[in-house]
């Protein structure tokens, strides 16, 4: 599910408004762990996976790119 990085809180952690208008805490997994360390801030769009049993929680799996001239990301807006 995608997502907007809402907030950069302590221990790695990060608020994210996901494309559903919901908040979830999330922490940078997937490739990020791997040693590619990829330094993420606030309106930064990524790629969120929940937890499936607590809907609240995730692991950003990478952080999403556009093309120069292309569109941002539709309906998750807000801050």
């Amino acid at each position: 599910m995608k997502g907007k990085v809402v907030d950069q809180l302590p221990n790695g952690l990060y608020r994210v408004r996901l494309e559903n208008q919901h908040e979830a805490l999330a922490h940078a997994g997937g490739a990020n762990s791997a040693g590619n360390f990829v330094r993420l801030s606030p309106g930064d769009l990524v790629e969120v996976e929940l937890s499936p049993l607590d809907p609240t929680r995730g692991r950003i799996q990478n952080r999403v790119t556009f093309a120069a001239g292309a569109k941002s990301a539709a309906g998750i807006e807000g801050s």
